[in-house]
């Protein structure tokens, strides 16, 4: 009897330490626990901005350097502006030919609102459109000329302009009428001072002296000599860049 009031103390004693090791955590352990994942996501939390912060300033940095200085706008020369230059050469209708170039300098600079487009001194160059030497004894002479290109920034640019046309009427039937005239005229005198004979003589005379005057006072060729102005009209606007 004894035995078993033994044995069931021990029993007894046994399931109490089993159940004493079986209890859940203590309340201070399950809240220390608990705190610790706070923290640890106060931390993250308080990093991510500073994170984020950083990240931010980088990529304005990075646009910021990305971004380039507004090009300047173009100016533009419209049409009709007029272009004075001076001529780098002799032209004319005798010692010049239909196609030959020439060429000049910008004898005053080309403003647009206020601001230079093309320089004085700028280098340009033209053709000979067409050169008509005076005829002798009929006919005129011409001269056509127009600008083709003018050098902006260092670069040719090509250009549109109207012509400069200069012109010189021959005497035509004028001096033929002068030389026959002149002719008639000896004949006249002549005839009053000597009778046949004399109108013969005169009218050799007169027509020599005839011949010589419409020599004399016939036209000239055209002819512009070095750092002659002119002036053309652009009949196509320029963009200066």
């Amino acid at each position: 009897m004894r035995i078993r009031l033994i044995a069931l103390t021990l029993g007894l004693y046994l399931s109490f330490a089993l159940l004493g090791c079986n209890k859940p955590a203590a309340p201070a352990d399950s809240s220390s626990a608990t705190a610790a994942p706070a923290s640890s996501d106060n931390s993250n939390t308080s990093a991510a901005p500073s994170g984020n912060m950083a990240n931010s300033s980088s990529s304005s940095g990075s646009a910021m350097s990305n971004m380039k200085p507004a090009a300047p706008k173009a100016l533009v020369v419209p049409a009709g502006t007029v272009l004075t230059v001076r001529l780098g050469q002799s032209v004319g209708s005798k010692i010049s030919a239909a196609g030959q170039t020439f060429t000049a300098t910008l004898a005053s600079a080309v403003t647009v609102d206020g601001k230079t487009a093309i320089p004085a001194g700028a280098a340009a160059s033209g053709t000979v459109v067409d050169a008509k030497p005076l005829g002798r004894f009929k006919g005129g002479a011409s001269l056509q000329l127009r600008l083709t290109s003018i050098t902006i920034a260092g670069s040719d640019q090509s250009i549109s302009t109207s012509s400069v046309v200069r012109t010189a009427t021959g005497k035509g039937k004028r001096t033929a009428v002068l030389a026959g005239g002149g002719a008639a005229l000896g004949a006249l005198i002549g005839g009053l001072a000597g009778g046949g004979k004399g109108a013969g003589i005169g009218a050799l005379a007169g027509g020599g002296a005839g011949a010589g005057g419409a020599a004399f006072t016939g036209n000239k060729d055209i002819v512009l000599p070095a750092e002659s102005a002119l002036s053309f009209k652009l009949e196509q606007s320029i963009e200066v860049k």
